[in-house]
């Protein structure tokens, strides 16, 4: 019997699957980031009038990094289910749930109209935005990676990576274009609630593109092995008891991998907002076009280091990413310092295309370390753990360092020091650009990853 991945599927199935994957990762990072953005700009006034103005951005971004903390909740009952049900189901609904907060939060009554429940009511919907995006990285990654031709699989599981960009240049560009047309007053009166109450729409479009598409072969052989054998087998064991037992020191590696790869993202993109309007001078409409026009180059950027992690490995290109932001992170800041467009733009894209080479090559990367019964729960539990501790506190920490110490030294310190977390994570983990995702075994006892000879026995050793 061959393995179901060795046959790539027809180029247009394979293309429509990307497509899904990308306007369903897209939208939740819209959604995402649209609020993250909005913490940045408008909140601390309509959600914490009562306080100093750095004080009160301080609070927005902690109900920004609530979003985080509940990431990886939603990883563990997203990749449980998603295990055992299939990638699309759990797509579906983690899209409706991103979907439904994000547009609640548009209707949602300021500090001005039901006072302290405003800032409560904003922190659940948040909790909600992180639940189900945890449970969307790993299912969209996933359904390329598994359908795609083995030998691209770098290159076609960057494009739901693509998504992170993408939204982040749908939620920046929206918010530039109303704060550019509406002024401030306006803005801060209704304004702001446009850009979340598109979110019904863009999701309408999205669910009508994720359920055109067939679930991964991989895993629709991996369940048909799984039911056949069951009346001769021990009960399976939960996905995430499996993926502690024989996969943890590539959980460890994962998490390790995304502390540069998330804390230098929202530094770059979030606080900055924060950094160059308070203190470099730079006006809201200045640094938010920074970010949009370096969001595009990202956006362009990160199938290009997919395809290079093809052709040189995803290790080689990880180190790039990883080592190249946290030798930016000074040069950085003095751009930003200038107070100039130029030397702004050319900060953020510099940072942006460094952190490319991160994220182009972590969905095939994290992906080929799991065996497919335990994939979803694996990749996503190693992603998302990790943005607790990284993502989830890098603005909140960037801004109390500065408003500490009135410097952006110790922000470079804090990023440069992730960089070399991760820099070990990556020297430490093997290469897996060569493994076949049907026929990667998991852990052994002695925690040694080796290849078996058939899909059919992945699951049997796995389960």
């Amino acid at each position: 019997m061959s393995s179901p991945s060795a046959a790539p599927p027809a180029p247009n199935n394979l293309k429509r699957i990307v497509a899904a994957s990308l306007i369903g990762t897209t939208i939740e990072w819209y959604d995402f980031f649209l609020y993250g953005s909005a913490a940045a700009l408008v909140f601390n006034e309509l959600f914490f009038p009562d306080s100093d103005p750095l004080v009160g951005t301080l609070l927005s971004f902690l109900t920004y990094a609530v979003g985080f903390a509940a990431r990886p909740i939603g990883a563990l009952v997203f990749g449980h289910y998603g295990d055992r049900l299939g990638r699309k189901k759990l797509l579906v609904l983690s899209l409706l749930m991103m979907g439904g907060a994000t547009f609640a939060i548009g209707l949602m009554p300021t500090h001005a109209t039901i006072g302290s429940m405003a800032p409560i009511l904003l922190t659940v919907l948040r909790l909600v935005q992180g639940f189900a995006l945890g449970g969307e990285w790993g299912g969209a990654v996933l359904l390329v990676s598994e359908h795609g031709d083995a030998r691209r699989r770098g290159f076609w599981a960057s494009w739901p990576q693509t998504g992170a960009p993408a939204g982040q240049l749908l939620a920046t560009g929206v918010l530039a274009l109303l704060t550019a047309v509406l002024s401030e007053s306006a803005f801060g009166s209704w304004g702001w609630r446009v850009p979340f109450l598109l979110s019904g729409v863009l999701v309408i479009v999205g669910l009508w593109i994720r359920l055109s598409v067939d679930e991964s072969p991989v895993f629709k052989e991996a369940l048909k092995r799984a039911e056949a054998r069951k009346a001769d087998a021990p009960a399976e064991r939960m996905p995430l008891v499996a993926v502690l037992k024989h996969h943890w020191r590539d959980v460890l590696v994962a998490m390790g991998a995304r502390m540069a790869e998330n804390i230098s993202y929202y530094v770059i993109t979030a606080f900055i907002l924060v950094y160059a309007t308070t203190s470099a001078g730079v006006s809201r409409q200045t640094a938010l076009n920074a970010v949009l026009i370096a969001s595009a180059l990202h956006f362009a950027v990160i199938p290009a280091w997919g395809a290079l992690s093809d052709r040189w490995g995803r290790r080689p290109v990880y180190l790039i990413g990883a080592v190249g932001v946290g030798l930016w992170m000074f040069p950085f800041f003095a751009l930003i310092d200038t107070g100039g467009f130029g030397a702004l733009l050319l900060a953020v894209t510099v940072g942006l295309v460094m952190h490319g080479a991160m994220y182009a090559p972590q969905a095939a990367f994290f992906s080929e370390m799991f065996a497919t019964r335990m994939r979803y729960s694996g990749a996503s539990i190693g992603a998302q753990f990790a943005s607790v501790a990284a993502g989830a506190p890098a603005p909140l920490i960037a801004t109390a360092l500065l408003s500490d110490y009135g410097t952006s030294t110790p922000i470079a310190l804090y990023v440069i020091a992730a960089s070399l977390l991760t820099v070990v994570a990556i020297l430490a983990a093997k290469e897996t650009r060569h493994r076949d995702l049907a026929d990667v075994s998991p852990e052994t006892e002695d925690g040694a990853s080796a290849p078996v000879t058939t899909g059919k026995t992945e699951d049997a050793r796995a389960l």
